[in-house]
């Protein structure tokens, strides 16, 4: 049984803040409290307040070793998962510390949390009891014999695959997940009316969609422009797959674009040498998902090099789902263009696109620090020319 007494958590509150490496040097000067305890929940609650704050705000949660708080998921990607979970019913497959499970069993009649670590399993009952969730069902089991015993036809069922080897190492195919989601994919299909399944965002979403049966939609997930997880939804069908594309941002709306493979591979879009005022960076879900077409086709945009992935517009488009930039200047990347244009300008933000030198190999030549207001794309135009496009960041 996990138990904290009552100077343990009196301590845990007065130094939430405090670092935890210094803390740790001084265990001696406190041989009244459980060190190893208060440190392990003050570590949690760090992390907690800005990656799941409806956690932090309730003091009575326990948090476990810091791999699991490094793995499990955020909230605002645990709410958006919530919003996918349909009916009544749920079942997560792989319940881990229980932050996708405590926001997706809400409001349903009937939730079921899978695990099989019994210093999770024993976490999860204490803070779902905290959270409200009193009336869920825990279960300290594998998912595949799970499945095999479960009678009935779930609503939802959700799943997240370990992927890490025996060794600890990350592993990215499907056939390497625990469990193995192809070995079990008729089973899924035969206990849910829809399965969510989360996976590596460094994962091929086309030889995955090759490797799963039923796969309606999948969605390609980024918080504040990083690609954080790939959900693949499963249903019985026959719609084309669809592909949504979600950046979900903490400051303002989220952006969304959805496509398929189909209209992607029959877009016909322009590319061009001639830039127009704006240029635009779609975000990392388009680019990951591969819209490279689509988006182009939908906004009315020309794309500078078919493997550039930048695009150009006479007329802002603001509701573009990337960044977006006012062009200010093309620039020769040789020593003489370099020196004229760059004379005034200390710093700049460089990229590099489809572009033959790195991003430190442009700072040697041009001698600009990083930071500032203007923005620098190395990139290649659709004639083969290799351009420094300079501009300034539309705001959001």
């Amino acid at each position: 049984m996990i138990h904290i007494d009552q100077q343990t958590k009196q301590f845990i509150a007065q130094h939430e803040s405090d670092d935890i490496r210094q803390l740790a040097l001084k265990a001696k000067s406190y041989p009244e409290i459980d060190m190893p305890m208060a440190i392990q929940q003050i570590a949690g609650r760090q992390i907690a307040k800005y990656k799941i704050p409806y956690w932090y705000r309730h003091e009575d949660i326990i948090y476990p070793r810091h791999l699991s708080m490094e793995q499990c998921s955020s909230e605002i990607t645990a709410l958006y998962k919530a919003s996918l979970c349909k009916g009544d019913t749920l079942v997560d497959l792989t319940g881990g510390l229980g932050v996708d499970f405590s926001f997706m069993a809400k409001d349903r009649k009937q939730a079921c949390y899978v695990e099989t670590q019994s210093e999770l399993v024993e976490l999860s009952k204490r803070n779902f009891n905290t959270l409200k969730l009193d009336y869920a069902e825990i279960r300290k089991e594998d998912a595949v014999s799970f499945l095999n015993s479960f009678d009935q036809i779930a609503d939802t069922i959700f799943i997240d695959p370990a992927r890490r080897n025996d060794t600890g190492k990350k592993t990215v195919l499907i056939e390497d997940c625990t469990p193995n989601l192809i070995e079990i994919d008729e089973l899924l299909n035969s206990k849910a009316k829809r399965i969510v399944i989360k996976l590596s965002p460094m994962l091929d979403i086309t030889l995955a969609l090759g490797s799963l049966s039923n796969v309606t939609e999948v969605h390609i997930i980024s918080v504040n422009n990083e690609c954080k997880e790939l959900l693949f939804i499963k249903e019985s069908s026959q719609k084309e797959t669809q592909l949504i594309c979600v950046n979900l941002l903490t400051h303002r709306d989220n952006e969304s674009f959805t496509f398929t493979k189909a209209v992607e591979s029959s877009s016909c879009i322009s590319h061009t040498d001639i830039t127009g005022k704006y240029l635009y960076e779609p975000n990392s879900s388009i680019l990951k998902a591969g819209a490279y077409r689509s988006v182009a086709l939908k906004y009315n945009l020309k794309k500078l090099h078919p493997n550039s992935h930048l695009y150009t517009s006479d007329n802002l488009e603001s509701d573009f789902p990337g960044r977006k930039f006012e062009i200010k200047e093309l620039i020769s990347p040789n020593k003489k263009e370099i020196k004229v244009h760059f004379k005034d300008i200390r710093q700049a933000n460089i990229a590099t696109r489809n572009y033959p030198f790195s991003v430190a190999d442009i700072r040697r030549q041009t001698k600009l620090k990083e930071g500032g207001t203007d923005y620098i794309f190395a990139t290649t135009l659709a004639n083969e020319k290799k351009v420094l496009i300079l501009c300034q960041k539309v705001p959001d």
